[in-house]
């Protein structure tokens, strides 16, 4: 039973070794997903925010997702208590194939104890929106509201092939 135990251990530590000390499972989990072939557009958010809920409009990030159905799609609520995971699912956000809703632990929602860094990026305003493709980071929407039409341009540029 020690052996097993210890087994389970070592590669528990296996699996973490590739990610930079500090991180949080969260931003594992992130970089994993990001860290593959596809398009993946890391969206943070919170539910009192009201940039964020502004962006449901008109089924605004539903019509999206699916309309990207190559493009993985991840969620994270940052800086609240409440996951919001209700509120995405009356916008029609959530259960969609390409689309991970996640809750960072950090509810501090401002001043000091703030998330300030996601994955060793500055992560400054909520909402805010990234593209990576391959792992790399390709676009970073650090001031708010997003606009959809920019954001399908981004998209296409990000699959285009100079952007390897």
């Amino acid at each position: 039973m020690k052996r097993i135990f210890a087994l389970f251990v070592l590669l528990g530590l296996a699996a973490r070794a590739g990610t930079p000390a500090g991180w949080l499972l969260v931003e594992e989990e992130v970089a994993a997903e990001t860290a593959k072939p596809q398009i993946t557009v890391v969206h943070f958010w919170a539910p009192w925010c009201p940039n964020s809920t502004v962006e449901h409009k008109e089924q605004g990030w539903s019509t999206f997702i699916v309309s990207n159905p190559n493009v993985k799609f991840i969620f994270v609520t940052i800086r609240s208590s409440a996951d919001g995971f209700d509120y995405l699912a009356r916008q029609s956000v959530g259960g969609q194939d390409n689309l991970k809703l996640l809750h960072h632990p950090n509810h501090v929602r401002k001043g000091e104890g703030s998330i300030q860094n996601f994955m060793d990026i500055p992560l400054s305003w909520v909402p805010s929106t990234w593209i990576f493709r391959e792992g790399k980071l390709r676009y970073a929407l650090n001031y708010g509201e997003v606009r959809f039409p920019m954001l399908q341009q981004l998209l296409r540029d990000a699959a285009d092939d100079w952007a390897h």
